[in-house]
């Protein structure tokens, strides 16, 4: 049966995707020429984190979703081979997108809480160890996947379409392994960056009221102070992110809960599907929140995104300019 939903489903999702890569790519290359006046091992996460967004937007709103909307015939990315990689992809990009938040945020409250650790921690060396950890482990953890898909048809010997395979829900070591997935991402995510994030107000309430004292009595009240004005901008950062990712999973962990709980509503399927499908569309919304995060929290970024838009504008002006004289 045809749902309103489905359809505000499609349209979004197709608006999600051009929206989704050029704003990626161009968080991307600005990052990377590290002229937004940020730390490079702030730098590098937020690299990472917006590389791990796009290949959120490429694997699940573009071969997932739009490609099951759109093009439900036999095209190549539905050869059950094909369509294995693409799970397994999709599921470690997602599983990248929200433990590389995880990373930041530990990051970030090393620097401000930790100053024997950051020595230590906050180094080039350790974040790309940490990303490539990170990564490699959450690419391990996913490869099971591909094992769990079979096609639906053989049609002259080719496979077609994938869905999961029945011994996925009754074999006690798949069974094991979904709910390990299902509690990996996002429910430990969740808990580590509320708790970072507490941690490491606490530690700055505390600190800013014992500066406060020590510099209270040399410093005018309308003074300015440089170290507290660039942790300010960090701590701003970091929790417009957090916030961002906590605020747009929030309606997919409460109806994950739901699931896990065995609470599911069978006399409001429709809302419940409704609630669902929400749920994975704000998901999908947070691979491109955090570009706009960093417009308005970052100067500095602001201006080198104006720059990067208008570049090809001003590209095809001066070809058009060199055509007609």
């Amino acid at each position: 049966m045809h749902l309103p939903i489905d359809s505000i489903v499609k349209i979004y999702y197709v608006i999600l995707a051009i929206i989704g890569i050029p704003v990626n790519l161009i968080t991307i290359l600005i990052l990377s020429r590290g002229k937004c006046g940020l730390s490079v091992c702030t730098t590098r996460y937020l690299v990472a984190m917006a590389a791990a967004d796009l290949m959120v937007i490429i694997t699940e709103v573009i071969l997932r979703y739009i490609n099951g909307y759109y093009f439900p015939i036999m095209l190549f990315l539905n050869i059950t081979p094909v369509c294995s990689i693409r799970a397994v992809l999709g599921h470690t990009a997602t599983d990248c997108s929200v433990w590389f938040t995880v990373d930041f945020t530990f990051d970030r409250f090393v620097a401000i809480c930790c100053q024997k650790l950051k020595t230590k921690y906050c180094t080039e060396k350790a974040v790309s160890a940490v990303l490539a950890t990170t990564g490699a482990l959450l690419c391990l953890k996913n490869i099971p996947f591909y094992f769990t898909l079979e096609p639906t048809e053989v049609i002259n010997n080719v496979p077609w379409f994938c869905h999961t395979k029945q011994s996925y829900f009754t074999e006690p070591g798949w069974v094991g392994f979904d709910w390990f997935d299902t509690l990996l991402t996002p429910l430990p995510p969740f808990a580590f960056i509320l708790l970072f994030n507490a941690l490491t107000v606490r530690h700055i309430l505390i600190t800013s009221q014992v500066r406060k004292g020590l510099t209270g009595q040399n410093r005018r009240e309308n003074d300015s102070d440089p170290e507290m004005e660039n942790r300010r901008k960090s701590i701003i950062l970091l929790f417009c992110v957090s916030s961002s990712f906590i605020l747009l999973w929030l309606t997919y962990v409460i109806y994950l809960l739901f699931v896990i709980t065995g609470a599911t509503l069978n006399y409001y399927r429709y809302s419940s599907y409704i609630f669902q499908q929400v749920g994975s569309m704000l998901q999908s919304l947070s691979c491109c929140t955090n570009t706009f995060i960093y417009g308005v929290t970052q100067s500095m970024f602001r201006e080198q995104f104006k720059s990067a838009v208008k570049y090809p504008v001003t590209i095809i002006i001066k070809l058009f300019n060199k055509q007609i004289n």
